[in-house]
């Protein structure tokens, strides 16, 4: 029976690869039936992604916007469960604050980036505040909605034993609220990085999102799209390789 989420995984895997493989194809055709410098080929992208990475600028700025993407997404997410878990346990709480996470969610990330950098200047907290603010709405709700589901019949159960608190939380509780917290993760770095881009481009001089901008400037589309496609690339890896075997752990669990 273990075997089986594993192969589901491989599965996956492969998936992903025929469909690179296969967009790669469609990409390259159309670059050459096009044949102009804004739509340049895969072969050209990646000839411009080796050329940043040797002089160090692709490297440079990746690693930086991936600490912003990391500090933002982490901060979401431990203000975001706790506000989530808080508001499902208190009804008076979340009917005080469920309005304001409906504002949240309906915020558009500009206004708030904007907002931020006025309030607090153009520097690296006012970055990872403003996305993070962005994110914490969404995984709250998500939260709210995994820790209203847990059964009560199996917290009754952990009472009636006198089970530590502690131990009640990590045996009964957080089991039930893995599928959410993985939503709520997935989501949010979807999120959290889109975003992360938004606010390079409008208020940081390095960063992908900086970087993408000058490209822009320049009609530079090569140097765009190496850009981009390397960032993606982090991501797929942290999704194939953190979030799909997390996922193959938790239905192991059930």
């Amino acid at each position: 029976m273990r075997a089986l989420p594993q192969r589901r995984w491989f599965q996956e895997l492969g998936r992903g690869l025929v469909s690179t493989a296969l967009f790669l194809v469609a990409w390259y055709l159309v670059a050459s039936v096009a044949n102009s410098r804004l739509a340049p080929g895969p072969v050209q992208v990646w000839r411009e992604a080796v050329d940043l990475w040797l002089d160090g600028t692709l490297l440079h700025n990746l690693w930086i916007t991936v600490a912003r993407v990391t500090a933002s997404f982490v901060l979401a997410m431990l203000v975001g469960v706790a506000l989530g878990i808080i508001l499902a346990k208190f009804r008076s709480v979340d009917w005080l604050l469920g309005p304001w996470l409906t504002v949240g969610l309906n915020l558009p990330a500009l206004v708030l980036i904007v907002l931020t950098f006025v309030w607090m200047g153009l520097n690296e907290a006012a970055t990872i505040i403003a996305v993070a603010a962005n994110k914490i709405p969404t995984v709250a709700v998500i939260v709210r909605a995994g820790a209203r589901s847990v059964d009560p019949a199996l917290m009754d159960v952990a009472r009636a034993f006198d089970l530590p608190r502690l131990r009640t939380f990590r045996r009964i509780y957080a089991p039930q609220l893995y599928p959410y917290l993985l939503a709520a993760a997935r989501t949010g770095l979807a999120l959290v990085w889109k975003i992360v881009l938004v606010a390079e481009l409008i208020g940081r001089s390095d960063g992908i999102g900086f970087e993408i901008a000058v490209r822009f400037q320049q009609f530079d589309i090569a140097g765009i799209l190496a850009f981009s496609f390397a960032f993606i690339l982090v991501v797929a890896v942290l999704e194939v390789g953190v979030f799909q075997m997390l996922d193959v752990r938790m239905r192991r669990w059930r």
